[in-house]
């Protein structure tokens, strides 16, 4: 006859088992069915936060892709319909830059040359072939979206909704063309944006010159002011030099000005406050430069002069420096830019011109000291800002930047915020200190494969920002024709007519911020004031032919909007999640998402950053093949969001140490069914087991609590709750339950069977969202005779949350409690579980009474009994994670009273101690028994082992040791659970035969006899 389940191997081959389970979802339509169920449905909505195309998935990538699906799953089984739709992030420089080293491009020039239409397809292509490989291996991970109906943010849908968000910031006055100075990156030739420097990895540390120059007073001859910068080549564009008003600053025996704060144990022929100082002038470094031949150098005030570092006056560059530049607006201060673009200096400086900035570094140190300006020359490490794109050091120039004004809608941004909820809560006020901290928006970047901004700025001073693409073709003057896609180098050659002067005006040339792409996207996919549903309304420019997702109307952003729930790391705080809020409240005066869970950054398993270079790097694919989907998504969802994830294969290794017991459990279930030939019906899982002994009713309750556990863990974002909760649930079925009914199963106990089935069953369907291959297949196998059941457990819906049997749980988990202390006494005497012993006392865990014979056979002893343990020794520590909140400065004398022996013990397991009552758990209490015994106590419980052994007692340990090694031979030689067999054990051993009875029933022996000098079995 045929087995009612499908056997199970030892052990799963995660890998195999998943890709299985990938070809049996495809072929089965098992999402499609599990959308058309949830069709019509309550609604969920999440909007995906867009993946940059330019790479093949990466494990940590494959962390956030995990989190979403888990909640979209959950939501899913609960009958909620849903978007699912994917999003790709196609522009911008992370595009270009790839694209730039596999063309081996090292310049915009060669950019240029090679051809901005080319270089654009290619641009193009990297996307396309980066959605394929991300598109893969998220299915591979088990992520279930609409495939094929993704956005693309370089869709010319996506492009005509940001401009006319740029219009309305304009037509609002909000946007604005900015002359400052800014961070830029030398090798992109463009400038980087606030938010953008706040990504992991942008400030790195490196060691730089650190250079003390003097500058000659021309009004005091032999007296000089000694600066300190770190910079050399911002040296050539040095207009003034800042000290504090209201500090004091001394002049040292050779002339030299300092901030006497900084040098305490120096002497000084005179000092005076700074303001003194203000006003004097100095010769420049570099006077003989044509730059800065006629710029008067002054001592100027500034209160925000540093006393930590340097030497107390500031070297100022308006042209070179933030600050700087901000502060020569204060005091009408010349600004001198000396490099270009590309970090290198103009001809205008002479020796200098063409050198980059770190080129110039040694050539600037030599002429200081053959000039007499160097004072000292070292090198300085500290943490310094690099390109977040192509990794190079950033320098700062003055440069004509159009941005987007931030004070009119701060206070709606703040409070649009406090209406989202955040998990973890820290993030959210993260959020708020941005918002209150930002400045303007720099939206414009000097590049090519990015957004167009479509403002177009006449000679004659008038600005026309173009809202849409019909506007354009209405107001162009030519070229309109051959714009293959709203993107350069096809959108620079439509030039419209300015409605001032007439003249013919092209666009500017910078393209947008990508954080506008992805920003404008809960508008932009939802049909945001569009009046026609247009299918496939969204697959237009760039995006044609590689989606086919549509362009909804206005009545369904109003049922979508705002997302309920969106993730993504916190680094996204000041990047996704603020570009979106921006534009939401800008646009509709609310936030866009209403929840957010936020998470830390992967580390590997050691806690390293991983980098290619280090041979710490993991690929997904490699870790599809090694660990599988599912073990990797056990370790995203086990990490709490508010840590850091340490990642590898070592945490993998233990994982699934810890789901073969799940696996084991479901074998054992299977084996002992398949003998008995028990098969479960729908009704057992959908009505619950009935005619239940005790040890079942409290499975029963066990499973119930899961499901509460677990829809609690959802409910609150926290996937580490659910892994938790499922963790001790497997614990409890396997380390309690099953080894609580071996005899009943052997025996083909039905009630048992059921019972077990229901547990393992229910439990799947609670973890098979974050686990969705292993519990698919193990659902497949456990519920095949079940005419009624699902054929997934993606398709069972959620299980309901009945109130779990409170008590019954409290009093079997007080009995196991005295088990583990019982345990814990043996290991600590040094007693192997297999040697029975005499008596037990248990003191406490009066619940526990009913259960004598249970604790008996589980801690194999002949007699347990409650009342006092009688201990030679007490010690009392203080539980300092819950003391210290709660006694504060009174800790002290408590610990002391504790340490002292001044206490009271109180009946609960308490005690009394310095005026302070303290509960069982808020202590830590050891107890020494007197001789002879073992003790243990815990949370106000405490046991008692007599360890003396008699001749009785140490046969029967003897027997035990007997059988647990005939049932590893049976094992190893392959032998099935009902084989017989014949048993011969060594003739030393000969007086265990009085137990022989015994021995044949725990090892299906039809015979045991005594001879030879070793154990041996053969098949009967």
């Amino acid at each position: 006859m045929a087995p009612i389940f499908s056997p199970f191997p030892d052990k799963p081959d995660h890998n195999a088992l998943e890709l299985e389970i990938l070809e049996l979802w495809e072929r089965q339509g098992t999402f499609e069915k599990l959308r058309e169920l949830n069709r019509g449905g309550p609604k969920f909505s999440f909007i995906d936060g867009p993946v940059t195309a330019n790479k093949t998935l990466a494990v940590h990538t494959a962390w956030g892709r995990t989190l979403k699906d888990v909640f979209q799953r959950y939501k899913a089984l609960q009958g909620f319909d849903q978007r699912y739709q994917n999003g790709f992030d196609c522009q911008g420089l992370w595009i270009e830059v790839g694209v730039e080293r596999e063309l081996g491009l090292n310049s915009k020039r060669e950019i240029e040359e090679f051809g901005l239409a080319e270089f654009a397809r290619k641009c193009r292509e990297k996307v396309i072939w980066s959605a394929t490989e991300l598109t893969r291996g998220s299915k591979r991970l088990g992520q279930w979206m609409d495939w094929g109906n993704d956005y693309f943010t370089f869709s010319d849908t996506n492009i005509e909704y940001i401009w006319s968000f740029l219009r309305l910031m304009f037509e609002r006055g909000m946007l604005y063309k900015g002359h400052r100075s800014t961070e830029w990156c030398p090798r992109c030739g463009t400038s980087i944006s606030q938010h953008e420097l706040t990504q992991t990895g942008v400030y790195q540390v490196r060691s730089d010159p650190s250079l003390y120059v003097r500058f000659p007073l021309l009004d005091r001859p032999g007296e000089s002011v000694v600066v300190w910068t770190t910079t050399p080549w911002t040296l050539p564009a040095n207009v003034a030099a800042a000290v504090k008003p209201d500090v004091e600053y001394g002049l040292r025996a050779n002339g030299e000005w300092v901030a006497t704060a900084r040098y305490p144990d120096e002497s000084f022929t005179r000092t005076v406050l700074g303001s003194e100082l203000v006003g004097l002038r100095y010769r420049g470094a570099f006077d003989e430069l044509a730059p800065a031949a006629e710029v008067e150098h002054r001592v100027i005030p500034w209160e925000e002069v540093s006393l930590e570092e340097g030497t107390g006056i500031v070297h100022i560059a308006p042209g070179a420096g933030q600050e700087d530049f901000e502060l020569g607006r204060i005091h009408d201060l010349p600004v001198l830019s000396p490099v270009d673009e590309a970090g290198r200096f103009y001809d205008s400086y002479g020796w200098l011109h063409g050198l980059s900035t770190s080129e110039a570094a040694d050539q600037i140190v030599g002429r200081l000291a053959e000039t007499g300006f160097l004072l000292e020359a070292g090198s300085y490490e500290h943490r310094y800002p690099h390109c977040w794109r192509c990794d190079t050091a950033l320098i700062w120039r003055v440069t004509d930047d159009w941005l987007i004004a931030v004070d009119e809608l701060r206070d709606s941004l703040l409070d649009a915020n406090a209406t989202v909820e955040w998990t973890p809560a820290y993030m959210g006020k993260r959020m708020d200190d941005w918002l209150r901290n930002m400045g303007d928006w720099n939206i414009s970047r000097r590049r090519y494969y990015g957004l167009p901004l479509p403002i177009y700025e006449c000679s004659c001073g008038q600005v026309t920002v173009v809202g849409s693409k019909a506007e354009l073709a209405e107001r162009a003057v030519s070229g309109f024709d051959q714009l293959e896609e709203l993107r350069r180098p096809w959108v620079d050659d439509v030039p419209i007519r300015c409605e001032a002067c007439g003249a013919d005006v092209r666009r500017i040339p910078e393209v947008g911020d990508v954080w506008l792409d992805a920003g404008i996207v809960p508008f932009s996919t939802l049909g945001w004031r569009n009046d026609e549903y247009v299918p496939e309304g969204y697959a237009t420019g760039a995006a044609k032919g590689l989606t086919t997702a549509d362009l909804p109307d206005h009545s369904y952003w109003e049922q979508w909007f705002p997302a309920d729930w969106v993730s993504e790391m916190r680094e996204q705080i000041r990047l996704w999640f603020y570009s979106q809020h921006f534009m939401s409240v800008a646009l509709t005066g609310r936030a866009p998402y209403q929840r957010v869970l936020g998470y830390e950054k992967m580390l590997d398993e050691n806690g390293r950053e991983m980098h290619g270079s280090w041979g710490n790097m993991i690929d997904a694919e490699d870790a599809f093949a090694r660990m599988g989907a599912d073990v990797m998504r056990w370790q995203y969802c086990a990490q709490p969001p508010n840590q850091n994830l340490l990642f590898g294969f070592g945490p993998a290794h233990e994982i699934k140490r810890k789901l073969l017991t799940l696996w084991n459990s479901c074998k054992f279930l299977v084996d002992y069914a398949n003998i008995e030939g028990w098969a479960p019906t729908w009704d057992d899982l959908a009505e619950g087991p009935r005619g239940l002994d005790p040890l079942d009713r409290w499975l029963v309750a066990r499973t119930d609590a899961l499901v509460a556990e677990a829809t609690a863990g959802y409910e609150s974002w926290l996937t580490v709750n659910v892994v938790r909760a499922y963790e001790s649930f497997v614990d409890d079925v396997s380390n309690w339950y099953i080894r609580r009914s071996r005899r009943r199963f052997w025996d083909g106990d039905e009630t048992a069977l059921r019972a077990l089935w229901y547990a393992l069953v229910q439990g799947l369907r609670a973890v098979g969202p974050l686990m969705p291959f292993l519990t698919d297949h193990l659902w497949r196998v456990l519920t095949a005779p079940c005419a009624d059941a699902p054929e997934s457990v993606h398709l069972a819906g959620w299980p309901d949350v009945n109130e779990p049997d409170a008590a019954l749980l409290a009093e079997i988990g007080e009995l196991r409690r005295v088990v583990e202390l019982g345990r814990r006494a043996r290991a600590t005497a040094g007693v192997k579980l297999r040697q029975p012993l005499r008596a037990l006392v248990v003191d406490g865990a009066s619940s526990a009474r009913a259960h004598a014979d249970e604790i008996a056979e589980e801690l194999r002893v002949d007699e347990v009994s409650f009342g006092e343990v009688e201990a030679s020794e007490l010690r009392v520590k203080p539980n300092l994670r819950l003391l210290g909140p709660k006694l504060g400065p009174e800790l002290g004398v408590v610990r002391a009273a504790l340490g002292a022996g001044d206490f009271e013990e109180l009946a609960d397991g308490g005690f009394r101690a310095a005026g302070h009552e303290l509960a069982p758990d808020e202590v830590l209490v050891e107890r020494r028994g007197k001789e002879g015994w073992a003790v243990a106590a815990s949370d106000g419980v405490t046991v008692a082992l007599d360890l003396e052994l008699d001749a009785d007692l140490l046969l029967r340990g003897r027997v035990y040791d007997l059988i647990h090694t005939v049932n590893t031979m049976r094992k190893e030689a392959g032998l099935e659970l009902t084989d017989r067999i014949r048993l011969t054990i060594p003739e030393a051993d000969g007086d265990l035969l009085e137990h022989s009875d015994w021995i044949a029933r725990e090892t299906l022996a039809v015979s045991v006899e005594a001879a030879g000098a070793e154990i041996g079995i053969s098949k009967a």
